[in-house]
């Protein structure tokens, strides 16, 4: 993907800007370059690592999953239909302006009801919201829905200073957590600085947090090993045991709630005129042409697990059932067949990093065998969401970074109306099932509910799962205080650097 002069210059890079930083900086290295940073219309996981140092939510989660106070230091149901907040004391805005009941209201109808809103269908069940006093937000829900609370753990629940909604908060965010947006640079870098007066100021021992995109994970892996990165994110697998016999360096990975997958144009523009669009034959072809088993072994040496569905074996909903081992390319061959094709030429976009590359690689050789004829799209990762949103793609990694509540890890991406559902797949029966589990309070029924929908999605196949997503953090041993997460996120609180 990239010369070795281009590496060395870009290392290089990195150990000057760590250089140009006093000792109260942190530099993390990420996968990819986050989109806006506006959380209501952001749309990738990278920007959530930002996120989780410069917007504070409702309420966050425990390494556990379960929910723990943040903006809220306390909640309830009132009845199934009806949730109240109670929001904390002396907490404020970046701006100075005070995060009270009013302010909260106004940032969830915006995410509501912005016509541009990702946020749309994690709120759908939202109809109004009450601030009877200055510390109590009652939200009132059109139905029940058992994934609220998860929703408002994420984006949804971020809250930003309402003065900055009309100045451009991709661009220029005055967000409520314990960073604040200093400046950025397109491909090259973020950076935050503390904020004085965030209510747990005391927990956040960096002056400056700068986040540094590095796309490939060789470049990523040897400026953190020459110093000039104090934490990296996804860790490219097969250089686990290399940081792991490194003195300098900790290998910190947490098994993860989401899973990388390739979704389909159905019906978004022109380039919805594909034959995987047309006829589910093709697609359950392309299925079978895929061995899993392969790209953990390849691709994750072992750390990829096999995922044919979008709940990870930790969730409820997970259904073993709809697993199987290796592929059927004969099966596959079949299935061509009878829709009346010999050969299927279709195009993959994805994001320009090492692991994506060697994915799809690896499944174009895969699919080859059975009768696929597929070129390779790789981009870089702001245009790629770029490009999903407007229907620029036939075939397109669509990787999820998962949730705690089932809902949130299938609703976005396939239900009719879901703000990630980039290919406008819409099926009625499985949109159904989908809005009765979001509603249902009983786990042993949501699972049923879920069970049936995962029957639908093996006729369907309006995505393709391919493995669930382990994260994999590594760190100077000079940061201290570092506890990764099922969720990836990078949270800095207690986090120091040893004789610092």
């Amino acid at each position: 993907m990239y010369s070795n002069a281009f590496k060395l210059a870009l290392i290089a890079g990195l150990l000057c800007s760590g250089s140009a930083f006093g000792q109260g900086t942190l530099r993390i290295g990420l996968q990819d370059d986050p989109d806006q940073l506006d959380p209501v219309r952001a749309r990738t996981f990278v920007g959530r690592i930002v996120f989780a140092s410069l917007c504070d939510k409702l309420v966050d989660i425990k390494p556990d999953l379960s929910f723990a106070p943040q903006l809220a230091t306390a909640w309830s149901w009132i009845d199934d239909k009806t949730l109240s907040f109670t929001l904390r004391d002396k907490a404020v805005y970046q701006d100075g302006t005070p995060i009270d009941a009013e302010s909260v209201k106004a940032n969830l109808e915006r995410a509501k009801n912005l016509p541009d809103s990702n946020r749309k269908s994690e709120l759908s069940t939202l109809v109004s919201v009450d601030a009877p006093d200055s510390k109590t937000v009652i939200l009132h829900l059109s139905e029940p829905d058992a994934s609220l609370l998860s929703q408002l753990s994420d984006r949804a629940g971020m809250m930003q200073s309402p003065a900055s909604f009309d100045n451009n908060p991709g661009k220029n965010p005055v967000c409520s957590g314990p960073y604040r947006f200093k400046n950025r640079l397109q491909n090259d870098h973020i950076t935050l600085e503390k904020f004085p007066e965030y209510w747990d100021a005391d927990s956040y021992h960096f002056d400056t947090v700068l986040f540094k995109p590095v796309p490939d994970a060789t470049v990523r892996l040897h400026s953190l090993r020459a110093g000039g990165l104090d934490i990296a994110e996804r860790i490219a697998p097969s250089d686990a045991q290399i940081i792991k016999n490194d003195p300098a360096l900790a290998f910190i990975p947490v098994t993860g709630l989401g899973f990388q997958a390739i979704s389909v144009n159905f019906a978004n523009g022109p380039r919805a005129n594909n034959p995987f669009a047309k006829d589910e034959r093709i697609r359950q072809a392309f299925d079978l042409s895929i061995d899993r088993d392969v790209i953990n072994d390849i691709v994750g040496t072992g750390l990829y697990q096999p995922a044919f569905q979008p709940f990870p074996p930790a969730s409820f909903a997970y259904d073993k059932s709809v697993e199987r081992k290796g592929r059927d390319v004969e099966k596959a061959r079949k299935l061509l067949n009878e829709a009346g094709v010999d050969r299927v030429s279709v195009e993959i976009s994805y994001g320009n990093n090492t692991i994506m590359q060697q994915m799809f690689e690896l499944i174009q050789a895969m699919a080859s065998e059975t009768g696929f004829d597929i070129s390779l799209r790789p981009m870089e990762f702001a245009a790629l969401q770029s490009a999903l949103s407007r229907g620029d793609f036939q075939l397109a990694q669509a990787g999820w970074s998962g949730r705690v509540d089932p809902s949130g890890n299938v609703f976005q991406y396939v239900s009719c109306k879901g703000s990630l559902n980039d290919g406008k797949f819409c099926d009625k029966d499985m949109d159904t099932l989908l809005n009765e589990a979001r509603q249902e309070l009983d786990t042993a029924k949501r699972k049923q509910l879920y069970s049936e929908f995962l029957k639908l999605m093996r006729v369907k196949y309006p995505i393709f799962y391919t493995y669930y997503l382990p994260w994999t953090f590594a760190a100077q041993k000079t940061v201290q205080g570092f506890v990764p997460y099922p969720d990836g996120l990078i949270r800095l609180k207690n986090v120091t650097r040893q004789g610092k």
